[in-house]
């Protein structure tokens, strides 16, 4: 099921890439100089400091070990609010694959990298006024997460 939800976020992303002017549109990416556990650490606090629960931490080595990558150090965070997952999945089940929100991370020598979709492209898909409001909402949130984890590496060596 994991491996399934994995595989839709890159097929989305890259039918979103081609069909929208900018990738960096459609990922949201940051790259914290915290070491990888502490920027795991910084992530689910932040995400709880937005009103969030983290509901999972998937580790993805297996997978990339068998597909020829070295890593311990990737895994994907599942969080969302449990109301707003169950409203929006009774009302909305075509947006079921995409719930929770998920952001991934993964460690590049010494830094970090985070990354997450972009709720916002989903709108390419699902035209909907109350979706577009929820999908800048949680795109908002995304971008305010992504930022503490940004400068709280810069704050980290300080």
């Amino acid at each position: 099921m994991i491996r399934t939800a994995l595989l839709r976020l890159v097929l989305l992303s890259s039918m979103l890439a081609t069909s929208l002017p900018a990738l960096a549109q459609n990922i949201l990416t940051v790259r914290s100089g915290q070491d990888f556990e502490r920027s795991m650490t910084a992530l689910k606090s932040s995400i709880e400091s937005h009103g969030y629960t983290v509901s999972h931490v998937q580790r993805c080595d297996s997978g990339l070990t068998g597909l020829g990558y070295e890593t311990d150090r990737y895994r994907v965070v599942f969080f969302g609010k449990l109301d707003e997952v169950r409203q929006l999945s009774a009302d909305y089940p075509e947006l079921i694959p995409f719930l929770p929100l998920k952001i991934a991370l993964f460690a590049e020598g010494e830094q970090t990298i985070i990354s997450s979709i972009n709720p916002v492209s989903l709108g390419a898909i699902y035209r909907d006024a109350d979706l577009d409001i929820q999908f800048r909402r949680w795109e908002n949130d995304l971008r305010s997460i992504l930022l503490e984890l940004q400068r709280g590496a810069a704050g980290a060596g300080d």
